[in-house]
């Protein structure tokens, strides 16, 4: 259910982010899309932390994104895997820690603890470490906006 009324023919986030705030949409709306156009991440430790935001907030539009890289994508039944963290085997050791990253980032970023920075600062650098903690941020937050609002149940995924 969409909180904000959003005016006949406006697309809802184009709107909300757009034209209501335009000082704060548009300055997070270029952060939101630095996050893709500047990472240095693997598509699939990306994908990995990127999906198990959208899982957390509930973003419908996150969950039905896939992050297109040259065409390439993450295959069928990635997200599944993403849900799966802790026991799928089709995970290497960096995609693995990017989703548990991301789920004690959003859930329990207070239990960060010595033995996990171990073990994330043996498979990530620590640009690495700041450029997907920023974007575990800006998928949190924004994706948590849309979906707080209700934007994500009526949006439609921009075709490439």
């Amino acid at each position: 259910m969409m909180r904000i009324d959003i005016p006949e023919g406006q697309e809802p986030i184009g709107y909300v982010w757009g034209d209501m705030v335009p000082g704060i949409g548009m300055a997070a709306a270029n952060f939101s899309l630095s996050v893709y156009a500047h990472t240095t991440l693997g598509l699939r430790e990306f994908e990995a932390a990127r999906l198990r935001i959208a899982q957390i907030n509930g973003c419908q539009f996150c969950l039905d994104w896939r992050t297109d890289r040259d065409g390439e994508k993450v295959e069928e039944g990635f997200a599944e895997a993403v849900s799966e963290w802790r026991t799928t085997d089709a995970f290497d050791d960096r995609t693995r820690l990017a989703a548990e990253y991301a789920e004690r980032y959003a859930v329990d970023h207070h239990g960060l603890d010595d033995e996990f920075w171990a073990r994330m600062t043996a498979h990530y650098s620590q640009v690495e470490i700041v450029e997907l903690s920023m974007s575990l941020g800006s998928w949190l937050a924004f994706g948590r906006l849309n979906h707080v609002l209700g934007l994500d149940s009526v949006c439609v995924l921009p075709t490439h």
